[in-house]
């Protein structure tokens, strides 16, 4: 183990393991805010940082109070209670959940703040960098995933009802085939009536064309694919 050395509690340790564990936790952070994702370096890095400072206190208690203290009770409050954190991250809009990612970078800067603060670091240095190598190649292979894929879920508003049921008919008479659908019926007058539709269209269409169709349909008022 590269890091081994760390594991032993001396001044220069805490000290070492204090400054790895702002270096990671800004790295994961300013990854995120490059691409104006995520909860920002700051955010990330002070969670790492803290909980870094909180399992060396749980060591440093468990060093002053042999057989007294428990350091994973303390490590078990700071998963749980970033939870509250991440859960600010997510939102949800038209159907859509966003936020998922920068709720979970947050979770995990605060394990690796863990893992550096009881002297890990070398299970921390891997995840961070295996967290900042599938965030760049994930979405490539989903990507590619997606445009070979024929399944699409579509998020539609229409002005009336009426125009649900002709859309329906629009998708299956195009060989299309519907596997799930849900309509919303409007909580105000002027409203629009909306639907989330799942299908499979067929093999020579594309797409962007064929949403770009559905827009156009009479009585749609915009078309959106997840």
């Amino acid at each position: 183990m590269f890091f081994s050395s760390l594991t032993e509690w001396t001044p220069y340790n805490v000290m070492l393991r204090i400054v790895v564990s702002l270096f990671l936790g800004s790295l994961i952070g300013i990854d995120r805010g490059v691409k104006r994702r995520g909860a920002g370096s700051r955010t990330d890095a002070a969670v790492c940082l803290g909980s870094t400072l909180v399992m060396l206190t749980a060591q440093y208690m468990n060093l002053k109070f042999p057989g007294k203290t428990d350091i994973s009770r303390m490590a078990s409050q700071v998963i749980s209670g970033v939870g509250f954190l991440g859960a600010g991250s997510i939102l949800v809009s038209r159907h859509q959940v966003k936020g998922l990612t920068s709720a979970a970078g947050v979770w995990i800067c605060a394990c690796i703040g863990l893992a550096v603060g009881i002297g890990f670091v070398d299970g921390a240095v891997v995840v961070t960098a295996l967290l900042l190598a599938g965030l760049h190649i994930l979405p490539v292979i989903e990507e590619r995933v997606y445009h070979y894929s024929r399944y699409m879920t579509l998020y539609i508003e229409t002005e009336d009802s009426r125009a649900v049921t002709r859309l329906l008919h629009k998708i299956k008479a195009d060989g299309c085939k519907v596997d799930m659908y849900n309509v919303e019926r409007p909580k105000a007058a002027g409203q629009s009536f909306t639907v989330m539709i799942t299908a499979r269209i067929g093999k020579n269409m594309g797409k962007e064309a064929y949403v770009q169709s559905l827009s156009e349909f009479e009585g749609v008022v915009s078309v959106d694919s997840l």
